[in-house]
């Protein structure tokens, strides 16, 4: 069980029968209907919840529409914009429609790393789901830090990494028939390059946590060629790969599946033969990320203020 430092006191925890999913990561709540206000207790086991398992699916969730995920989802903080980019399909500023017929995110990410303030908490909805495949992968990246080799540990803190938005995150593997031209050149219609650190340390409970995934492309290493930066980088992306560290949620109707996005990494599984598979996607702002000497992430280029207000850790 995770260790809180620092989660604040102000509502006290209830017991809402959640089941553990598995050693690393993962929690599966039923019974709660999420439509509706949530009192303040609630709102709080649910973010102990988060710290602990670091992503918790929903069963009969209640929310069934764009309204009630964002009212959901603004109970944990202010909500950022869709995308620092793509625009929303939907007419409502906050929702990003996550479709099959744009693009395939089989990429291993944290979502939006580009910025220097990436959403805290996701919460992610399907709206129509292929009749097999389409399973949702998210890796607990604090547990991934902890089970490092200690000499690993104390080199990955020192580090620091670019993370850009022009970026393979928009390109799929494996295949060659997706053309999502379009898209991509809307998902990188402005530049974002932001230096973050390899090691977060969490803002709530004080855990570690690698912070990489696609759109970290090179490592700030001084004395370090770029060919041996990448090497590093994944060396350490293929740890938080790991089965051990990893949780599959196979989705069915009415499910909600929020993530702590600040210690997490998420993979849309493409085994679905193209079918039509559409989600919808909110999420809340977060803070600027620091490394274990406090030191904060930097902005390189672009600006994302008007995508996300910054919150305080």
């Amino acid at each position: 069980m995770t260790t809180i430092t620092n989660a604040p006191a102000s509502a006290q925890a209830i017991d809402l029968g959640a089941t553990k999913l598995t050693a690393n990561i993962g929690a599966e709540v039923r019974g709660l209907d999420l439509s509706q206000p949530l009192d303040a207790p609630t709102v709080e086991t649910i973010r102990r919840l988060l710290d602990e398992h670091k992503a918790v699916v929903f069963r009969d969730s209640g929310i069934a529409d764009e309204a009630t995920q964002s009212a959901f989802a603004g109970q944990f903080g202010p909500l950022t914009a869709a995308h620092p980019t793509v625009a929303s399909r939907t007419g409502q500023r906050e929702v990003l429609t996550v479709n099959s017929e744009e693009s395939v995110a089989n990429q291993w990410h944290t979502d939006v790393t580009f910025v220097v303030n990436p959403p805290q908490l996701s919460t992610l909805r399907p709206v129509t789901l292929p009749p097999y495949g389409g399973q949702t992968l998210v890796a607990n990246a604090g547990a991934a830090f902890r089970h490092l080799p200690e000499e690993l540990q104390r080199f990955a803190e020192t580090l620091w990494a670019l993370h850009t938005n022009e970026s393979d995150y928009i390109r799929p593997q494996y295949r060659s028939d997706l053309d999502n031209s379009d898209y991509r050149a809307e998902f990188e219609s402005t530049r974002f390059q932001t230096v973050h650190p390899v090691v977060r340390v969490h803002p709530r409970t004080g855990e570690k946590g690698l912070f990489i995934g696609a759109f970290a492309q090179r490592l700030k290493i001084l004395g370090v060629s770029p060919n041996e930066s990448v090497d590093l980088l994944r060396t350490f992306q293929a740890h938080i790969e790991r089965p051990e560290f990893v949780f599959t949620h196979t989705w069915r109707p009415g499910d909600l599946l929020v993530f702590d996005n600040r210690i997490t990494q998420h993979y849309a599984v493409d085994n679905y033969d193209r079918l039509p598979r559409l989600m919808r996607r909110v999420t809340v702002a977060g803070d600027i990320p620091v490394n274990v000497k406090g030191e904060p992430s930097q902005s390189l280029e672009g600006d994302a203020s008007t995508y996300s207000p910054v919150i305080g850790a």
